[in-house]
């Protein structure tokens, strides 16, 4: 993918961030005309993406949370959202729909499945006590 256009964040894991990178990457992708659904199809998997790094990743404890963009000259949006917290066992049993690791607190399990439902493709690396990167990508311009 040939990039045209790309970002670089980089936020506290707070809550009230959340909505600042729901809206950053709202912001990014404008100059693609996004429709409403895909704008909002987007912002929801980001949303969930950075929810997971302040309640999964740093458990709540505090750390810093990265967001990179760029915009491919076909339209397509890629994503990565990290953190360098404690990372995830096994990928494949966290990404089930209704896993979740914060029993203790009302979670449902869902932010994977709702990130692979509103993207093109959904990617997560993640090593044990070094952190997560999930990696959203989405085709700008395929509602047509």
């Amino acid at each position: 993918m040939k990039t045209v256009n790309e970002m670089k964040l980089r936020f506290p894991s707070k809550s009230c961030n959340e909505a600042f990178a729901r809206s950053a990457v709202a912001a990014f992708i404008m100059n693609l005309d996004p429709t409403l659904n895909e704008l909002s199809d987007l912002k929801t998997a980001v949303s969930e993406a950075v929810t997971n790094c302040i309640v999964h990743g740093y458990r709540r404890t505090g750390g810093t949370i990265f967001l990179d963009g760029k915009i491919g000259e076909d339209g397509t949006v890629v994503i990565k959202v990290r953190d360098k917290g404690c990372g995830i066992a096994d990928v494949q049993q966290a990404m089930q729909p209704l896993f979740t690791t914060a029993a203790d607190e009302e979670r449902a399990g869902l932010g994977f499945a709702v990130m692979q439902s509103f993207c093109d493709r959904v990617r997560v690396r993640s090593t044990p006590e070094k952190g997560t990167t999930v990696t959203l990508e989405k085709k700008i311009g395929a509602d047509d």
